[in-house]
């Protein structure tokens, strides 16, 4: 069901982009021919090169793997130079801030860090993955629809991860 909805999300987003004028392709882990391309990673690419957003769904096509996984996997796979992450809150914290005042808010931190104190950023194999591809990850809040225009434009907001 969770594949399904990312599916129904990226379908949702592509609508969106393509309603402003940007082109995109929605690429899937499992193939729905009618709705999507199957993900395929040279296509993929040709559609980056091309000017494209490429949108991709259903996880990785297999259980017991998480979003944050395939998101990984696929910037590995298309050499991405870094991973936007949108979260609830500004970036990454020693500790949950809404249930702990005194937690501290890092404006850079490493993946390895992330894995020793065990932060809950993103699952630890999607950490390691960023890691062993020394693909960086930015974190901020997704609150404001505004952030995702100022971390593509390169502000410096939210948290760098590498």
């Amino acid at each position: 069901m969770g594949m399904l909805a990312t599916t129904m999300n990226g379908l949702a987003l592509q609508d969106t982009l393509e309603a402003r004028g940007v082109k995109t392709r929605l690429q899937t882990a499992i193939e729905m021919r009618q709705i999507a391309e199957p993900y395929i990673k040279r296509k993929a690419i040709k559609h980056l090169e091309n000017g494209r957003v490429v949108i991709f769904s259903c996880g990785t096509g297999n259980p017991y793997f998480t979003t944050d996984t395939a998101a990984a996997l696929r910037a590995a796979e298309i050499d991405a130079e870094v991973i936007l992450l949108a979260k609830t809150i500004d970036g990454v914290y020693s500790a949950d801030p809404k249930l702990d005042k005194t937690a501290i808010k890092y404006d850079k931190i490493s993946y390895l860090d992330i894995l020793n104190k065990d932060l809950k950023v993103m699952d630890s194999t999607a950490t390691s993955l960023c890691m062993d591809n020394s693909i960086p990850l930015k974190v901020f809040a997704m609150e404001d629809p505004g952030n995702i225009v100022r971390v593509v434009l390169g502000e410096d907001i939210g948290t760098i991860v590498e």
